[in-house]
């Protein structure tokens, strides 16, 4: 059996790694600084770059973060917390629901809520369609987390006079943020690779996006998974290259995302 669940572990992993190795062998050669720097070229042209999308993507995706971390991490305290029986019951079972929404019924409902009332591809719009797609995720981690800190802990914080709030706030969260940083990452790996719902409301633009509130609420913006999905289509070898280009930088940004948030939480609280 040991054999037999090892072996198991090897074939679900060569699709990982045969998907890094062609995006690798795909990708690599257009890498170069003017790849980062440059806008991309008109149709048919070679040469230029992703910059506006690299940006745009870390814009929409900044966005989507803002809004779903609080919601989720605060509406998780709660189910863990704070509510109990088929009340906690039945908001888990929503929030698992939500988790199996289709990410482009997400992209409508962002295009129905802000692009058909302003009229206006945006970032703010993407954002809050990839928020959508992070905050059950958040949810289900954060709650899981919360529930795993050791029970004597809280008791502890309750024996000494703290309220139920103190607790929460200076002992039960510390104690579960390594837990937390991880689901927020998960949700963040999970938005940044989405494209349906970008295209339903952030569109595509090819030039560089402004940093003001207002260009963010009224301009479409540029992301690395939609200009894949736009240049792969296209029957121009410049444009192939640089979409396989920004597979590979899209997924070098998940990895060291991932990377990042298990450095930061590599020590335990308790």
């Amino acid at each position: 059996m040991t054999i037999l669940a090892g072996a198991c572990l090897l074939i679900a992993l060569i699709p990982l790694f045969a998907v890094l190795i062609y995006v690798i062998s795909q990708g690599a050669s257009r890498l170069s600084l003017d790849l980062f720097t440059k806008l991309p070229p008109p149709p048919g042209l070679k040469g230029g770059g992703l910059g506006n999308a690299i940006l745009g993507t870390v814009i929409t995706v900044g966005i989507a973060t803002l809004i779903s971390v609080p919601f989720g991490v605060l509406a998780a305290v709660y189910l863990s917390e704070f509510s109990k029986g088929k009340t906690a019951y039945w908001i888990r079972f929503a929030t698992n629901v939500l988790s199996g929404v289709p990410s482009i019924i997400a992209g409508i409902f962002a295009y129905g809520l802000i692009v058909a009332v302003t009229g206006k591809f945006s970032a703010v719009a993407g954002g809050v369609a990839l928020a959508v797609l992070m905050l059950p995720t958040i949810v289900r981690t954060t709650d899981e987390a919360l529930q795993i800190v050791p029970q004597d802990i809280r008791w502890a914080s309750v024996g000494v006079g703290a309220s139920n709030y103190q607790t929460v706030l200076k002992v039960v969260i510390p104690a579960a943020i390594p837990a937390i940083i991880t689901g927020v990452t998960l949700a963040i790996a999970r938005a940044a690779g989405e494209t349906a719902p970008l295209i339903f409301t952030a569109l595509f633009s090819p030039f560089w996006p402004k940093l003001s509130p207002q260009t963010l609420w009224n301009q479409p913006i540029a992301t690395l998974s939609v200009l894949i999905y736009n240049f792969a289509t296209v029957p121009f070898k410049g444009q192939n290259e640089l979409a396989w280009a920004a597979s590979l930088i899209l997924v070098v940004m998940i990895l060291l995302t991932s990377i990042l948030a298990r450095w930061a939480t590599r020590k335990s609280v308790y």
